[in-house]
């Protein structure tokens, strides 16, 4: 078996290779895929420029791209890896789920990936042992037999019709609930990240599905907000999983040809949605947050998302307008706080907020033109241990009293 050429870049720090290292067919269409489309990935040709050298920056990605099946990439985060593992625990709400303890035995990206595929894939096979949940689903057939409710109107049309049109309830395990985890099985299958051992494991998951459910596609956002009962309780689990992996598989080629499928973190949205799942957990009982809350400037046709925001319970007054930038920067920049600031004006708000990994050599505690908004940059630290830098963000947070 002949394995594939593997190279590993950690996020945003530049790496170089000599020319006849990499194939330049291969080279070109990592250009064309990952830095002129996507912008993920900084390629630059083996040029007097750059010592006739290939450079590869990872733009702020995390991950696993297969290019070809002979050349694959891994893209390793700047933060710990148990820190990933801990934001990634919050961001898809999966923390509180006893079988993460294992999570402390994983060394590498690919080991939690598999680590967690084979959960979702096993607790798949033992849903299928006890029976996929079924559910009613109103259908209409024309029968040579009655079923359901007979449609009168039609007998009475075409009373020499020897099928008739029957409105009935089918009990089918063809639903939602069943197609989101067979479409996530399928792309997990299609990744060509997964080991030797958990392959098969996810193949027999699928087939076990496969004869009971239409295969089509799902998006992450499918796996929220769904109802839970006494039925299908054990399908929360399920589909917080199946909402991870539909993130960050092929999430741009899921309709494509491609034979194998990147798996990508976005570090920026992660850290975003880290942010946001922390704080409401720990926000002090009085404040509750808002995440990526839609403003309407003019209409619905003109809009925008503020990242979070913080009201208080009693009053529903914004007291915070915060926003996470998951940047390098020294100290931020012109745009982010115009926006930022604009944000807290339009809410009527005091209190506007930047949120960054690390500190910045440049913070800002400063009060803001006449609007009299206190714009501060603030740290929510990924390297060191994420709850005592989560608590120290908090408390730096709620610091200030809104001005009156």
């Amino acid at each position: 078996m002949k394995y594939p050429q593997i190279i590993e870049l950690t996020e945003y720090k530049l790496r170089q290779f000599p020319a006849d290292k990499i194939n330049y067919d291969i080279g070109t269409k990592l250009w064309q895929e990952y830095d002129e489309k996507d912008k993920k990935i900084k390629v630059e040709f083996p040029t007097p420029k750059t010592k006739n050298k290939w450079q590869f920056t990872s733009l702020g990605y995390v991950g696993y791209i297969p290019i070809t099946s002979e050349f694959h990439i891994i893209l390793k985060p700047k933060v710990p890896l148990h820190n990933l593992f801990g934001m990634l625990e919050y961001a898809y709400n999966i923390k509180s789920f006893c079988f993460l303890d294992g999570l402390v035995n994983c060394d590498s990206l690919q080991e939690f990936y598999n680590y967690l595929v084979n959960i979702l894939a096993q607790k798949i096979l033992d849903r299928g042992r006890k029976g996929f949940y079924r559910a009613y689903l109103p259908k209409t057939e024309n029968l040579t037999y009655i079923r359901g409710r007979l449609n009168m109107q039609q007998v009475m049309q075409k009373p020499w019709d020897v099928k008739l049109k029957c409105d009935y309830q089918e009990h089918t395990a063809n639903i939602s609930d069943n197609q989101i985890l067979a479409w996530t099985l399928f792309i997990i299958g299609r990744s060509g990240f997964c080991s030797e051992k958990v392959a098969p494991i996810v193949a027999k998951a699928f087939h076990l599905l496969q004869g009971l459910v239409n295969l089509q596609p799902f998006k992450s956002r499918d796996c929220v907000n769904r109802k839970y009962h006494r039925l299908n309780q054990d399908y929360q689990t399920l589909h917080a999983l199946c909402r991870f992996f539909l993130d960050n598989i092929g999430a741009s080629h899921q309709q494509g040809n491609y034979s194998m499928l990147p798996f990508l973190i976005d570090m920026a949205k992660l850290y975003e949605k880290f942010v946001a799942e922390w704080l409401k957990i720990h926000l002090p009982s009085n404040l509750r947050l808002q995440y990526q809350e839609r403003v309407d400037i003019i209409d619905d046709k003109i809009y925008c998302q503020i990242d979070l925001v913080i009201y208080e319970v009693k009053t529903h007054k914004v007291v915070y307008i915060l926003d996470t930038k998951y940047k390098l920067n020294s100290r931020p920049s012109t745009d982010d706080i115009h926006q930022v600031v604009a944000y807290a004006t339009y809410k009527k708000c005091h209190q506007a907020i930047l949120i960054y990994p690390h500190k910045l050599t440049n913070h800002i505690n400063q009060l803001v033109g006449e609007s009299q908004v206190r714009l501060r940059s603030l740290t929510f630290a990924l390297d060191s241990d994420l709850e005592k830098a989560g608590q120290s963000f908090l408390a730096e947070l709620i610091k200030y009293n809104e001005p009156r």
